[in-house]
């Protein structure tokens, strides 16, 4: 990669300025450069991959869409989290991959990969112009990972599509449902219950280890490993399961199409008569082994929204009550964060002692993103919702986005993402534990130097391009753009998308004056106005 400093940057944008596919750019480098500028100088760079600081603004300027909104929290945010994952991005004799940690740890795969994150990874960089990054990553997962692709719990199936539904491309997508199909026939046969119909995992094959519902069925006492039927699990083989239809029927293969949707089916059929926790109105976990008297555990834990990820849940009332408990502080509401484990439960915790990583009260960006994608799709998608509310979505999004935060050796605030985090106090839990892990230092067994700094195990970007300014991908030839933004917002811009291969740009402008394009909600293909509407609501257009 050809390395750009700062200096260069006024030739590098005349440059890139003259390049066809640039030329109906509402937004230029202005938006972000001080962003990236900014990052970089309060970084202490441990390791680097394919690109290093000195090359990050001319990789972000080629290949992210640019956003401008009134909230700069969510702005700087944003650059932020481009920033930190294109450090992930590894070049390898397989192709491209990316990490979740900079430093080798032990449990990871080959490449320093690992698929728990996967999925929201793959979710994230789709929205790349060059889409070689993720198609290989993709690729490796599918081809070259071996067992890896199932070391952990990963919708791989419902994650490919969704690349697909940015950078379309028929003909491979076609051509990876073999080895999806061969991945989810080789989970039924390692973890399908007793009925065959539902999905087992041990809890920290999902990324969840010391939960509070694998000590209650550990009998009280936290535990690394508990078996258990669990609504992510089975959200995440129903998500595949829907994701395989779709592209079998793609692929002309109708009664493979008709299978796998015959399968979704059934694992929403009992994921809701066997996950519903009726005395909590939660999505809970199930004993592995359970007969029909047998109920599932009396804990909310945030895995129960995983569901709305992949809009299982029937639109009912009894369903959207689950959402009461979000903004509640009973519940998971937290001034800093989202807990994993509802606050009112005897087995919630925020432990500085044992392993550094529990699920059991923390907050976890990775349980976040799945929840705010699942709101996202409660408000665009169902008609009840419960108590809950844009203006609520809107609360919760902007609290994520300033939890990416540290005081650093001077005692000023900067950007940071890191792995769990204290929501009474805004503290990276694992980082405080691990930097004096070993006699004071950082253990080597542990991960190393600053093992969770930039950590990649969660998404952002997606959330702001897909729910907050409502850009919807879809696998068919149109634009859909329905965002969550707050009624008070007179503008927003989202440029330089790339979708079909073809350049978009969103445009919000209430009185016409911002941009100087028009009044309204616009879309461009192109450059060329499209679709528009004077009020922010549901706008589509064909390409």
């Amino acid at each position: 990669m050809i390395k750009l400093s700062v200096s260069a940057t006024v030739f590098f944008l005349f440059l890139i300025g003259c390049k066809e596919n640039y030329k109906v750019s509402i937004l230029d480098s202005s938006n972000f450069i001080r962003y990236i500028d900014n990052f970089n100088q309060n970084d202490n760079e441990l390791y680097s991959q394919y690109v290093p600081n000195d090359s990050a603004f001319q990789f972000l300027f080629e290949n992210i869409p640019l956003i401008e909104i009134p909230d700069k929290n969510i702005e700087e945010t944003y650059y932020f989290r481009w920033w930190t994952f294109r450090k992930h991005i590894k070049s390898t004799e397989d192709g491209f991959v990316v990490t979740e940690f900079l430093p080798n740890v032990f449990w990871s795969g080959k490449h320093n990969t690992i698929n728990c994150p996967a999925g929201h990874q793959v979710y994230e960089g789709r929205w790349l112009r060059d889409s070689k990054y993720i198609s290989d990553y993709i690729n490796f997962w599918l081809y070259k990972a071996g067992d890896g692709i199932r070391q952990y719990s990963f919708w791989v199936a419902d994650a490919t599509l969704a690349f697909h539904k940015v950078h379309k491309n028929d003909s491979l997508l076609t051509n990876q449902l073999e080895p999806l199909l061969s991945n989810y026939e080789h989970w039924e046969k390692i973890r399908r219950d007793t009925l065959n119909i539902l999905f087992w995992q041990n809890n920290n094959n999902e990324g969840m280890e010391f939960s509070a519902s694998g000590r209650i069925l550990n009998s009280g006492v936290p535990i690394w490993g508990v078996p258990a039927i669990s609504p992510s699990m089975n959200s995440y083989m129903y998500g595949d399961a829907k994701a395989i239809s779709c592209i079998a029927k793609l692929a002309n293969n109708q009664t493979l199409s008709q299978s796998f949707e015959s399968r979704a089916i059934s694992i929403k059929k009992e994921v809701q008569n066997r996950l519903w926790n009726k005395k909590l109105n939660f999505f809970t976990v199930l004993p592995k082994t359970f007969n029909e008297t047998k109920d599932p555990v009396d804990v909310r834990e945030l895995i129960g929204y995983t569901p709305w990820y992949f809009n299982l849940p029937d639109d009912k009332i009894i369903y959207s009550n689950a959402w009461n408990k979000v903004m509640d502080s009973t519940g998971f509401y937290a001034p800093y964060g989202l807990t994993v484990c509802e606050r009112s439960h005897s087995f919630f915790e925020i432990n500085y002692s044992g392993h550094e990583c529990q699920w059991n009260g923390p907050s976890w960006p990775y349980a976040t993103t799945q929840t705010l994608k699942g709101f996202s799709n409660l408000l665009n998608n169902y008609t009840y919702r419960g108590k809950v509310s844009k203006e609520d979505y809107f609360h919760l999004l902007l609290q994520y986005a300033k939890s990416h935060s540290i005081k650093n050796e001077k005692g000023e605030n900067q950007k940071w993402i890191d792995e769990n985090l204290n929501p009474f106090t805004g503290d990276w839990i694992s980082r405080t534990r691990l930097k004096s892990w070993n006699n004071g230092t950082w253990s080597d067994e542990k991960g190393g130097v600053e093992r969770g700094k930039d950590y990649n195990h969660s998404g952002f970007c997606d959330l702001i391009i897909s729910d907050l300014l409502g850009l919807k991908p879809r696998i068919d030839n149109i634009v859909e753009v329905n965002p969550l933004i707050p009624n008070n917002w007179d503008w927003f811009c989202l440029d330089k998308v790339r979708y079909h291969d073809r350049e978009l740009t969103v445009v919000w402008d209430r009185t016409g004056k911002k941009y100087n394009k028009g009044k309204g909600l616009l879309i461009f293909v192109d450059g060329n106005l499209k679709a528009k509407t004077n009020q922010v609501e549901r706008l589509t257009v064909k390409l």
